[in-house]
C-alpha cells in the first residue's frame, strides 16, 4: 500500500485512536500528508494540544520507512483497515468497535480465514479441559475452520497446536510486539503459528505486555471469528472478557460444559446458563452457525513420502505401549512400569503413536489411546 511506512509510524505514537487515524485521514487526505504537517494545521484538523505534541515529538525521532525496514528485517509486514488482506470480519465491525488502523503481521492471511472460530480457555487448564479442547478443535479443523487463540498457556496453546497437528490454519493475536511474545516459551509455537496461518498484534515492535492489553487484543480475537469457543475457563477469567467483545460484537458464544465440582468450568457454566450454546460435540457449533459442510477444504500439509515398513520390534513396542495404556489416562512413569521398557524407547513409542493419531497426552505427562485405537 502506498504510504505504509506513515501508517506504521503513527501506529508507534500510543495517543494515536482509531478516531484520529480516521480525523487525520479526513482532513488531510493520506497520513504522509498529515506526518508533514506542521503544528498549527494539525491543530487545526481537530487534534488536542497533547496529541500534536505527541506527533512532533516522534516525527523527530523516528523514521517512517526505517521503521517499515526493520518490520520486515523481523518476517513480518503492516496491514491497513484499507488493504484487501485486512480480516473482512474486522472491517465488518469497524464502525461499532475501535478496530486497529494498523495489524502487524508474521505469517500470511487468507480468505478461507473468514470461516474462523475463537477457541479460548483458561491459562490453569485440567487434563478432561485439554482433552475436550482437542477433540473439539480437530473436529472444527476437520470442518474446515480456522482457529483462532492467544498463544497463552493451556488452552490456548492446545488450540493452537491441535490445529497444526491436525493440518489446519490457526491464528494467534497477541498483545504487546510481535518481537515481546509473552509467555517467551511460545515463541517456537509462534513460528510454527506463522508457517501455517499468522501471528498477528496491533503493538508495533518493541511494545512489551501489560495487563490492560490482553483485554483490548480479546477485541480483535473475537471480531476474527464467526463466534467463541470457551472450553473451559472460571468465572473471572481473560476467557469470560473475550466473550463480552463477543457479545458486542454480535458474535455467537458457545460453551464446553464439565464437571460441576470443578471451579475451571464455573465460567462456562455460567455461560450456558445465560444462554450460551452448550457444545459437547462440533455438530452443535454447526446447528447453530446454520453449517452443514465446509465453506473450503482444511488447510493441508505438503503428503510426505511413503515411509518404510515399521520392523517387528517397533510394532511390538507399540502394541505393549497401547495394551498397557488401557482406556484410562496413564502416567508415563507408570507406562515405564507396565511394560518393563526402557523409558526412552517409551517415550519414542509414544511420540510416533501421538503422530500417528493413536495416542493424545492430556497434560501433566499423561496419556491415553484415542478411539481410532481402541
Amino acid at each position: 500500500m502506498e504510504g505504509l511506512a506513515y501508517w506504521v509510524a503513527f501506529a508507534r505514537i500510543p495517543l494515536m485512536t482509531p478516531a484520529r487515524f480516521r480525523l487525520l485521514e479526513g482532513a488531510f487526505g493520506s497520513l504522509e500528508e498529515a506526518w508533514r504537517a506542521d503544528a498549527s494545521r494539525l491543530r487545526g484538523a481537530g487534534l488536542e494540544p497533547p496529541v500534536v505534541d505527541a506527533i512532533l515529538h516522534a516525527r523527530a525521532r523516528i523514521d517512517p520507512f526505517q521503521e517499515l525496514e526493520t518490520l520486515h528485517h523481523w518476517g513480518a509486514t503492516a496491514l491497513t483497515w484499507h488493504d484487501t488482506a485486512y480480516p473482512r470480519r474486522l472491517k465488518e465491525i469497524r464502525e461499532t468497535t475501535d478496530v486497529p488502523p494498523v495489524l502487524f503481521v508474521q505469517g500470511n492471511l487468507q480468505p478461507q480465514d473468514d470461516r474462523a472460530l475463537a477457541v479460548v480457555g483458561t491459562r490453569q487448564a485440567t487434563p478432561y479441559g485439554l482433552e475436550a479442547c482437542r477433540l473439539l478443535t480437530r473436529a472444527l479443523v476437520e470442518e474446515g475452520f480456522t482457529i483462532v487463540s492467544g498463544l497463552a498457556q493451556g488452552i490456548d496453546a492446545c488450540a493452537h497446536q491441535t490445529a497444526l497437528e491436525a493440518g489446519g490454519r490457526t491464528i494467534a493475536v497477541v498483545a504487546g510486539g510481535l518481537d515481546r511474545l509473552y509467555p517467551q516459551q511460545h515463541r517456537f509455537l509462534a513460528r510454527r503459528i506463522a508457517t501455517q496461518g499468522a501471528v498477528l498484534t496491533e503493538y508495533p515492535l518493541g511494545t512489551r505486555p501489560e495487563p490492560f492489553q490482553f483485554h483490548r487484543r480479546n477485541r480483535i480475537l473475537s471480531g476474527l471469528a464467526w463466534g467463541v469457543l470457551v472450553v473451559e475457563a472460571p468465572l473471572e477469567s481473560g476467557a469470560m472478557s473475550t466473550v463480552q467483545w463477543a457479545l458486542s460484537q454480535g458474535r455467537e458464544v458457545f460453551a464446553v460444559p464439565g464437571p460441576i465440582t470443578s471451579p475451571a468450568s464455573a465460567g462456562t457454566h455460567r455461560l450456558i446458563q445465560e444462554g450460551a450454546k452448550l457444545v459437547t460435540q462440533v455438530q452443535d457449533i454447526l446447528e447453530e452457525l446454520r453449517l452443514e459442510t465446509p465453506a473450503v477444504q482444511p488447510f493441508l500439509l505438503e503428503p510426505s513420502p511413503p515411509a518404510s515398513p515399521p520392523s517387528s520390534a517397533v510394532r511390538d513396542e507399540a502394541s505393549l505401549v497401547l495394551e498397557a495404556l488401557g482406556t484410562e489416562a496413564m502416567h508415563i512413569d507408570d507406562l515405564r512400569r507396565r511394560t518393563g521398557l526402557p523409558m526412552p524407547v517409551v517415550s519414542a513409542t509414544l511420540t510416533m503413536l501421538e503422530v500417528s493419531g493413536r495416542v493424545r497426552q492430556v497434560g501433566g505427562m499423561h496419556f491415553v489411546r484415542t478411539d481410532s485405537a481402541r
